[in-house]
């Protein structure tokens, strides 16, 4: 069955830096849509990120120039990289999966999702 497990997300102050780590299992990874969602205190579930092979690489306008979206095919293994990171991106963190041609970041295409990791930024 699928599996996502994530990783990387901790404790950083204002301007720091985070890597957060997805790996994969019980699928085919490479050819899949994969996205990170995040979902703050008191907030809904927001998309960060989304990447396909044969689609364009979606970023939520909150984050655009700050994160980055990756993945290693070889290691089943998506990434997301987490620059001058600021008190509002404080959240538990989700990567996500659909067996879907497209690539959004539209929550309800998701159907495969992480437990999450939690990501604290403080001031």
């Amino acid at each position: 069955q699928v599996q996502l497990v994530e990783s990387g997300g901790g404790s950083v102050q204002s301007g720091g830096s985070l890597r957060l780590s997805c790996a994969a299992s019980g699928y085919t990874f490479s050819t899949s849509c994969m996205a990170w969602f995040r979902q703050g205190p008191g907030k809904e579930r927001e998309g960060v990120a989304a990447t396909k092979y044969d689609s364009p690489t979606r970023y939520a306008d909150s984050v655009k120039g700050r994160f980055t979206i990756s993945r290693d095919n070889a290691k089943n293994t998506l990434y997301l990289q987490m620059n001058n990171l600021k008190p509002e991106d404080t959240a538990m963190y989700y990567c996500a999966t659909h067996s879907r041609w497209w690539c959004q970041l539209l929550r309800s295409d998701y159907n495969y999702w992480g437990q999450g990791t939690q990501v604290t930024v403080s001031s």
